[in-house]
């Protein structure tokens, strides 16, 4: 194995920074992230790349081409983490990044393009509940209203900025053109089961899903438990029952469509009262936005339908929607061709979770290598992509770096 001891090596070393020692956990703006960022920043610089931290904390590692300061082809994901979570989900990307670098002047191969590695800060959004933070700067896209989200201390993000040392007003200067970037890519574990399914180490993702998060209010009439007859009623928590199953019925044999109902409060929540009021969220997702919108709309009428008939009111509020992110063809084909090159089927697959590159999308052509997780089994400390399968998604991200610098010189 030429790529994976390596990797491993440094996974677990990054696994080590935490600020729970009974799990890995690493947020934005955190001493963790600091120490974390200074351990890749010096593998970096050991693969000899220039190292610079931008406005809002990503870490950005690049090999100048024939000519200094031209556009670069970008390898990326992140460094921070869930609470209580893996070590492969975001630093396996980096981590292959920097590989890639290492095994590039190993073979005396220089590019006729720059190549930039790129840790980005904030990926899960977990301390200010706001996703995608650094690659929304890379890309030009962070909305400045974000600087005033605050966590569960009350710190703003503004306030965390210049206690870590960043400048909150200069987070415009983050923003990369769509000329300097040539393309991006990302590897990341698949974070689900059809790798694993198909016997596969690496597959090929199609898209990023588009995702639409909701809060159902259902309002009914709280009254004894004991006293209203069930003809009476007007149970509130009855008809969020029925709704919770028709997303499930909706979406169980669309193929890539998923909907979760991963938040259900119940008013006033005494086991003696019928629940007056019911708030519960909806996550939809699906590759095509067209499909997302019509399970959506299918939904919304049957929950409507479910209120009528049980004489209750209904209030839906958007909370969140992103549409989905096609990924390049012609990125998407060299990635194919590195894995056919390793001698494996090509397997292709949508992305149900997010990633960094639905930012980048904005300003670049995106592709993805997808490499099997045991179980499917990501946000969680029994997170596993075996040696074999890191090794395997190496040789296909390293085979499309090389792919690529070789068309740019055609």
């Amino acid at each position: 194995m030429i790529f994976a001891p390596r990797i491993q090596e440094r996974l677990d070393a990054l696994a080590a920074i935490t600020a729970e020692p009974a799990a890995i956990t690493r947020l934005y703006l955190t001493p963790e992230q600091a120490r974390a960022e200074a351990l890749v920043a010096g593998w970096m610089r050991e693969a000899g790349m220039a190292v610079r931290q931008d406005a809002v904390g990503n870490l950005i590692g690049r090999i100048e081409g024939p000519v200094e300061g031209g556009p670069a082809l970008v390898i990326g994901s992140h460094l921070d983490t869930v609470r209580n979570a893996g070590r492969y989900d975001g630093p396996l990307g980096v981590i292959t990044g920097i590989a890639c670098v290492e095994a590039l002047a190993r073979n005396g191969i220089r590019l006729p393009h720059a190549l930039e590695v790129v840790a980005f800060a904030d990926e899960e959004g977990v301390r200010f509940a706001a996703t995608l933070t650094g690659s929304r700067a890379f890309a030009g896209h962070l909305d400045p209203v974000a600087l005033r989200t605050t966590d569960a201390d009350g710190i703003t993000l503004a306030a965390a900025m210049r206690d870590y040392g960043l400048d909150p007003t200069a987070i415009a200067s983050a923003a990369r053109r769509p000329d300097d970037i040539l393309g991006y890519l990302e590897l990341h574990i698949e974070q689900g089961p059809m790798l694993e399914r198909a016997g596969l180490p690496v597959g090929v993702v199609t898209a990023i899903s588009g995702a639409s998060r909701l809060e159902f209010t259902v309002t009914g009439e709280a009254g004894h438990a004991g006293t209203v007859a069930m003809s009476e009623r007007r149970d509130a928590l009855g008809g969020a029952a029925e709704c919770v199953l028709a997303v499930e019925a909706r979406c169980r044999d669309a193929e890539h469509l998923v909907g979760t109902v991963g938040r259900i409060h119940a008013h006033p929540g005494a086991v003696n009262t019928i629940p007056g009021l019911v708030r519960f969220s909806i996550d939809l997702r699906a590759p095509d936005d067209a499909q997302r919108l019509s399970a959506l709309a299918d939904i919304d009428t049957a929950c409507k339908r479910i209120a009528v008939r049980r004489r209750l009111g209904l209030g839906i509020s958007l909370l969140h929607e992103a549409e989905a992110v096609p990924c390049d063809p012609g990125l998407t084909a060299l990635i194919s061709n590195a894995i056919a090159a390793e001698g494996y089927p090509v397997h292709s697959l949508p992305s149900g979770a997010g990633h960094d590159g639905m930012a980048v999308a904005a300003i670049a052509p995106i592709a993805m290598v997808f490499v099997r997780c045991r179980g499917g089994v990501s946000h969680n400390p029994a997170e596993f992509a075996s040696l074999h399968d890191i090794e395997a998604g190496a040789q296909v991200l390293f085979g499309a770096v090389k792919a690529f610098g070789m068309r740019r010189r055609s």
